[in-house]
């Protein structure tokens, strides 16, 4: 069966695309491994894993025989006065992962759903135990939590694709990104902003929310674990809940299984996704202590204010266990190891370009950031050309591929990002 990309253009929106100069697409009719078959056979080694979130590789024997024994019991049920074993048994796995202080799971249907609850328990909590002055949110620049309208909130308001919204949202307070690189001396002094705001308004500032280590979208910035553990202290002191986003950090990504571990930390809430399903299905979590389950629960409302319809959906949890248990039994952390030397090794020579502005490799992320913004479909046709998909934005190349990408393929993938910019 063709593609007819000819109505796809005229008439299907793809994400953040004009209707009236749309970005072109390329036709994709099969994947498997770590590659893309294109309509005409070609095939694409994949450096983006679907947006982050296909770490085991696409037709997984395990993922799709989940699904498929799933099917043979209900594709879904609602979650509302209902259980089901895959559920159940999904909740207990994100249990005995996470710390042990996070003791209540929602299951969400995607990574912004996963922030707007997390944002309505921090809310819920403070007026469940009788401080309703507290609605105020914390956020960093160069920070991305989502598309929808709470998310956005919490984006960064200037340098990110939501400004056009920024006089219809909440506002909130937004600290500078942390300008303390991962692989450098911390800064303390860039805890100050932090603590000066707390000191004249936490007592009506409900939570901090950040991206643990990574600003994804913002950048692709790596920051140093201690300024996360300076927040999670200044949170403490300061009696507000500390928000962790890992819906693209979590499940190995940087190489520790969270992110929030290499700051020996603790969130009172923690958003999970992407990776959850190993790409196969919409599903996130958003998980949170007993102390802030107790708070929403003696709210008002008297119960989490948020029910999506496909929420605890069964095939999206059968196929979340079945990810989750090939993390827990399988070899993430060597893979990721073996691909942050690899990427150090074959990007570094990048640094040398012009048109480089910095190379940066942490996990199985690598990143060319350039001083100008890119020209996306152009590169985007360079890398199809060299039979490699590379998804470009802003001012960034990078990669974040499966965690079981062979040596070759990313040599493949780091030699056309290496030809791109001219070394």
């Amino acid at each position: 069966m063709s593609i007819d990309l000819a109505f796809d253009r005229q008439h299907i929106w793809h994400p953040y695309t004009s209707m009236i100069d749309p970005l072109p697409v390329y036709p994709v009719v099969a994947a498997e491994g770590c590659e893309l078959i294109l309509e005409n056979g070609q095939r694409l080694v994949d450096g983006t894993a679907s947006w982050w979130s296909a770490v085991h590789g696409y037709r997984h024997p395990v993922l799709d025989q989940a699904v498929t024994d799933q099917l043979g019991q209900m594709a879904h049920v609602m979650f509302g006065g209902i259980t089901h074993p895959q559920a159940v048994t999904l909740c207990q796995q994100l249990l005995a992962m996470t710390p042990p202080a996070l003791n209540k799971v929602f299951l969400a249907d995607s990574g912004s759903i996963a922030v707007e609850v997390a944002i309505k328990m921090a809310l819920q909590y403070w007026q469940g135990i009788g401080h309703r002055q507290k609605t105020e949110l914390i956020s960093l620049r160069k920070g991305y939590h989502g598309d929808t309208f709470a998310a956005m909130a919490v984006c960064d308001p200037v340098d990110s694709m939501h400004s056009m919204f920024s006089k219809l949202l909440p506002q909130h307070h937004f600290l500078p990104a942390p300008d303390s690189p991962y692989h450098s001396e911390f800064r303390p002094e860039s805890l100050k902003p932090l603590q000066q705001l707390l000191e004249q308004r936490h007592q009506y500032i409900a939570a901090l929310i950040l991206e643990p280590i990574v600003q994804g979208y913002g950048g692709m910035r790596f920051y140093h674990p201690d300024y996360l553990a300076g927040c999670r202290a200044l949170c403490d002191e300061f009696e507000v809940l500390l928000i962790a986003d890992e819906i693209a950090t979590g499940f190995g990504r940087t190489g520790s299984l969270f992110a929030c571990e290499q700051a020996k930390i603790t969130a009172d809430i923690l958003c999970l996704g992407k990776a959850l399903t190993g790409g196969y299905m919409t599903m996130a979590a958003t998980l949170c202590t007993d102390q802030v389950a107790l708070g929403v629960s003696q709210s008002e409302a008297g119960g989490l204010m948020h029910g999506p319809t496909f929420m605890a959906n069964p095939l999206a949890c059968a196929v979340a266990n079945a990810s989750i248990g090939l993390i827990r039994t399988g070899d993430w952390q060597a893979q990721v190891a073996a691909i942050e030397t690899q990427l150090k090794a074959e990007l570094a020579p990048c640094q040398a370009s012009p048109l480089v502005k910095e190379v940066r490799v942490l996990g199985a992320i690598g990143v060319l950031e350039m001083h100008h913004p890119v020209d996306v479909a152009k590169l985007q046709q360079h890398f199809v050309g060299d039979g490699v998909w590379i998804r470009p934005f802003n001012r960034l190349i990078y990669l974040m591929p499966p965690f079981i990408i062979s040596e070759e393929q990313i040599s493949r993938l780091c030699w056309s990002m290496r030809r791109t910019v001219g070394v």
